[in-house]
């Protein structure tokens, strides 16, 4: 699948590691519901927001995984987070795994929403992901 990353000079640079739009064509879709900050066995993986973003982003590669997908073919996250406060946090455990997963930094298109609650009061971050296949 080739990507294309649009960069519109109208609307500047991403404040963060996402890329405003991606150009594709793809034959298969997987669409990952949103996953938290619980490990395998439904247990939290603790209760600080960088530790559950990097639990969440790992349940995202076990899904792609099941797919036959990678994040490279992730064309888009939507990311929420249960408390303002956590936007550093979740931004900082982003910015550690990102290039580890987009060694390219063709990072995804991300919204980010702050929300008043989760599915679980501990909760405080979900992302969901679309990926792409050929």
């Amino acid at each position: 699948m080739e990507k294309i990353i649009l960069k519109p000079k109208a609307v500047g640079e991403p404040i963060g590691a996402y890329s405003h739009a991606f150009k594709f064509t793809a034959r298969q879709w997987i669409a990952v519901a949103g996953q938290v900050g619980l490990d395998g066995q439904g247990r939290l993986a603790g209760p600080d927001i960088k530790t559950q973003t990097r639990q969440a982003f790992e349940n995202v590669r076990a899904v792609l995984e099941a797919g036959g997908a990678t994040f490279a073919n992730v064309v888009k996250f939507m990311t929420f987070l249960r408390n303002e406060a956590d936007i550093p946090g979740f931004m900082e455990a982003r910015n550690e795994l990102f290039p580890r997963y987009f060694p390219d930094k063709a990072y995804p298109p991300n919204t980010l929403l702050v929300v008043k609650r989760l599915v679980r009061d501990e909760l405080l971050v979900e992302i969901e992901a679309l990926a792409a296949l050929d």
